[in-house]
């Protein structure tokens, strides 16, 4: 099952559209959920993302891309480098390979957003320690990978 992620942004339905430089009056920020595991140790499924529509990208963010071969499917990964008109885009989890390597780069109009703040929710676990620990982790900025080559080769 392809990586997805809820899309609440601008567009129509709630859904996202293509982000961008051309969007016309839509918010600038919006929402996702992740429900796959294709970004983990960074992402799992069920934490939420605060996007930043028209974003530039820059090696190493995250991003939401629709998927080149199903445009109504977004998907989360990291933005490796631009390739021809595109990103070349990978998960950090190298036990997925719904990336790039499956569907080539995506093309910059593909590129919906910038993904800013990972968001975890609550566990079910309510004790005080597991909420103190909740509340240490569950609100962080998504940097840039730090050494992507390194990340790279560890694949």
């Amino acid at each position: 099952m392809p990586e997805r992620v809820d899309g609440r942004g601008p567009g129509d339905g709630g859904g996202a559209d293509g982000g961008g430089p051309a969007r016309r009056g839509g918010p600038v920020f919006g929402l996702a959920e992740v429900y796959n595991p294709s970004m983990l140790p960074t992402l799992r499924p069920g934490d939420r993302l605060l996007l930043h529509y028209g974003a530039a990208v820059r090696p190493g963010d995250v991003v939401v891309v629709r998927h080149p071969f199903r445009q109504d499917l977004l998907i989360v990964k990291r933005a490796v480098e631009r390739r021809g008109g595109g990103w070349w885009v990978r998960g950090d989890n190298p036990r997925v390979v719904n990336d790039s390597r499956e569907f080539g780069a995506v093309p910059d109009e593909l590129v919906v957003a910038r993904a800013r703040v990972r968001l975890r929710p609550l566990g079910a676990q309510r004790s005080p320690l597991a909420v103190v620990s909740w509340a240490l982790s569950a609100v962080r900025p998504l940097r840039a990978a730090r050494s992507l080559s390194s990340l790279l080769r560890a694949r």
